[in-house]
């Protein structure tokens, strides 16, 4: 990536988190400094950010700070890396901070596509991907099954867009992370996905890097354990999107784009019914197909309510997110009141397709399987149709007053 002499007097601090690291971090320092000095053309520096480790880590890191005048030393007397990455970060008075992990499975030729979009401004965070498109990982089949089927359930559960949510290898804007980190609750191993989490609920820019990855054998994580308080993380911040809290105030205003000519582009921005009804109906189809499948699986060991109700709220959680990104970008943010409505207007497709089950059983003890498949996509057409109504009139309705103000 060229990188121009106005863009490379920006500063950036990189940041990393040790507990108890005594043996790998000169080895780690002395790699990263030398990389820095040869490669790198930003004004940098290191901060190795000791928390709480009960070995010579703290005095081995003292003595690297000594002998490099570029590397720094910050103390916490509690342990965990969320804590770490949030009191060095919000302490820096760097342009950029950088975290990396001090077993550096992450390739260094990573570095300058992660911070170079945040100098110039085009992103707010930035995050290493061992998923996305060009990226080369070698780790074990147990940590990759683990690490998709989360990253996996934060897209079900969240809608979010990134890959990757926990590669050791972030950055991020200091005007932009500050807001944030008062907000990011976690202290431990889920405080990378909360943050990238509250950043695009808050419209934030998230840039993705393909990086070259290497498990390090000698990993102390615990992934399943750390996988299930994920999980629990998860729910804490979909609470927090719902009531609101999520929200966060202070963050820099990025403005909006605009077309070459008002023709060149169907503005999404305002919510043109054409690009709505698309958008809708592309989401809606895959919903649908969604929805089918997961009822005809429920059914093979719940009755029919049970399996509809079940099927309806999984490929909800999709549909309501996708609709809110894609279909009525510019519409109201998604805060309490929204999620409250877009229940009810869940409760009312629920009840229309489980009625139409019901007349259905009605009328046959023992219909066919193809028939009561048949008499769910006709009702769960005729219902989208009217959830689509509900969305744009009344969940998602534009606030003319705050577009004229």
């Amino acid at each position: 990536m060229a990188v121009s002499t106005a863009q490379a007097t920006g500063t950036v601090d990189i940041m990393i988190p040790v507990h108890n690291e005594e043996r790998a971090l000169p080895g780690c320092v002395e790699v990263l400094h030398a990389f820095l000095e040869e490669q790198f053309p930003f004004d940098w520096s290191i901060v190795v950010v000791d928390n709480a480790s009960t070995d010579s880590t703290l005095a081995v890191a003292s003595e690297l700070a000594s002998k490099y005048e570029r590397v720094r030393v910050h103390h916490l007397d509690r342990k965990g890396r969320g804590l770490a990455l949030r009191e060095s970060w919000g302490a820096s008075e760097a342009a950029v901070v950088v975290y990396m992990d001090v077993d550096l499975s992450t390739g260094l030729d990573g570095l300058l596509p992660l911070v170079a979009p945040l100098l110039n401004g085009h992103s707010d965070l930035a995050i290493g991907s061992r998923l996305a498109p060009g990226s080369r990982t070698v780790r074990g089949p147990r940590r990759e099954l683990v690490s998709r089927a989360y990253n996996w359930l934060i897209r079900l559960t969240h809608g979010a867009r990134f890959s990757d949510a926990q590669c050791g290898f972030k950055a991020a804007r200091t005007d932009v992370i500050r807001p944030l980190l008062g907000q990011a609750r976690d202290e431990a191993w889920f405080f990378d996905t909360e943050l990238l989490l509250l950043a695009e609920h808050n419209g934030l820019r998230v840039h993705e890097v393909p990086v070259d990855w290497v498990e390090d054998v000698d990993s102390r994580v615990d992934v399943v354990g750390t996988a299930i308080d994920d999980v629990k993380g998860l729910i804490r911040v979909a609470r927090a999107k719902a009531n609101g809290t999520a929200l966060v105030r202070g963050l820099p205003q990025r403005p909006s784009p605009r077309a070459i000519h008002p023709d060149a582009v169907l503005s999404r921005s305002e919510g043109g019914l054409s690009w709505q009804m698309l958008s809708f109906a592309v989401i809606g189809v895959i919903s649908t197909l969604a929805n089918l499948a997961l009822y005809g699986v429920f059914r093979l060991w719940w009755p029919v309510l049970a399996a509809n109700l079940a099927a309806l709220v999984i490929t909800t959680l999709f549909n309501t997110e996708a609709n809110r990104r894609f279909t009525f970008t510019a519409r109201n943010a998604a805060g309490g009141r929204t999620h409250l409505q877009g229940f009810v207007v869940f409760s009312l497709y629920y009840a229309f397709t489980s009625a139409a089950l019901l007349v259905l059983h009605a009328a046959s003890t023992d219909p066919p399987r193809l028939l009561e498949l048949t008499v769910l996509l006709g009702s769960s057409a005729v219902g989208t149709a009217g959830r689509f109504f509900l969305l744009r009139s009344w969940v998602f309705r534009r606030d003319d007053r705050k577009e004229t103000a």
